[in-house]
């Protein structure tokens, strides 16, 4: 690139082409920053005769910004992400369904190593909605070498783009919770589970009340698996005891616990066992009706594909003490911020 300063008076034919690298007040008509200069701008220019016009001469190798940020954009757009119109010289990339945002972070890393490449992101593994501003693609300078934006590209797409929105695939879901509960807490429970398990766009089986013995929590599990269910939730866990009719019921049913105990808050009585390739998750008692516990960190996952064990449930400690200031982590069912549920462990 070619950098050219032109004093008041200086004829401005020969700008035609260039880039502005200020803003320039033409009698009542702004002209951008980042323009590239027609005839039509330079007569408005020239008539008001600005003190000085810093210019960019492009040069072969040479991108404008412009190019430049839609070819990142491009780039860094992976499965289930939309490019939008540019703005203020930043191209927005947005969730094109319901899902989960994987963001390939080593690689996104290396990609902003270089000179001018600005690719940012929300946090990997967050859960975004359809329309939703997932990352920006943009380069700092007005003009930028073609080689970094080529070698950024290179980058993005060993990783199939940066950004990728994994979608949740519906489920069959079945429950089952204790009748201990309470006929007010039942129903309130079936309610909250339905809306979300229709979030996530999966359906739900009617929920099996049993009384709280082995027979019959074993039989309502079975019952629902041979009913088609993909995904079992047993509620009303008296978790932290060994002689629980719920933990007697699964060694009946040939399940081992993969994990009981998760370092994380609220929720950190969450437990997960597998029956084949059905997972079964289990809450105590108070955690049944709030929108933000553990459980609502898993289910999304497990939903979205992904066959949590021991080595992810240990990994939810790192940003486990789950303060308002988290909400982003959790679904929004509601359409709007998630409201925590204030309860307190068993």
């Amino acid at each position: 690139m070619k950098l050219h300063r032109l004093a008041a008076g200086t004829p401005l034919d020969a700008a035609a082409g260039m880039v502005l690298c200020h803003d320039v007040d033409a009698g009542g008509h702004r002209v951008r920053k980042g323009r590239i200069l027609s005839r039509v701008d330079l007569a408005l220019i020239g008539a008001t005769a600005p003190a000085e016009l810093h210019l960019i001469e492009l040069e072969a190798g040479d991108l404008h910004e412009g190019e430049a940020g839609r070819r990142l954009a491009g780039a860094a757009a992976g499965d289930g992400v939309d490019i939008r119109d540019p703005s203020a010289g930043h191209w927005p990339l947005v969730a094109a369904r319901r899902g989960i945002l994987d963001v390939s972070v080593d690689a996104l890393r290396r990609a902003n190593s270089l000179d001018g490449i600005s690719i940012y992101t929300l946090f990997h593994g967050q859960i975004v909605d359809a329309g939703e501003h997932v990352a920006r693609a943009k380069v700092a300078p007005l003009v930028l070498a073609e080689r970094l934006v080529a070698e950024a590209e290179a980058v993005a797409r060993s990783a199939s783009g940066l950004v990728r929105v994994r979608p949740f695939l519906p489920r069959r879901i079945g429950a089952v919770a204790v009748e201990s509960l309470g006929a007010t807490a039942m129903a309130r429970f079936r309610d909250a589970l339905a809306e979300k398990v229709a979030w996530f766009g999966s359906s739900m089986l009617e929920p099996s009340f049993v009384p709280p013995d082995e027979i019959s929590l074993h039989d309502a599990m079975r019952g629902l698996l041979a009913a088609g269910a993909g995904l079992l939730a047993l509620a009303g866990t008296k978790a932290m005891d060994p002689l629980d009719p719920s933990w007697l019921a699964l060694a009946r049913l040939g399940v081992t616990i993969e994990r009981f105990g998760v370092p994380a808050h609220p929720g950190s009585l969450f437990w997960i066992a597998w029956h084949g390739d059905v997972p079964i998750l289990g809450m105590p008692t108070c955690g049944l009706f709030a929108q933000a516990t553990v459980f609502d960190l898993v289910l999304p996952r497990i939903l979205a594909g992904e066959r949590v064990g021991r080595a992810e449930l240990a990994e939810l400690g790192h940003g486990g003490f789950l303060t308002r200031e988290l909400a982003f982590r959790f679904p929004r069912y509601r359409g709007g911020d998630v409201v925590r549920g204030a309860v307190e462990e068993d």
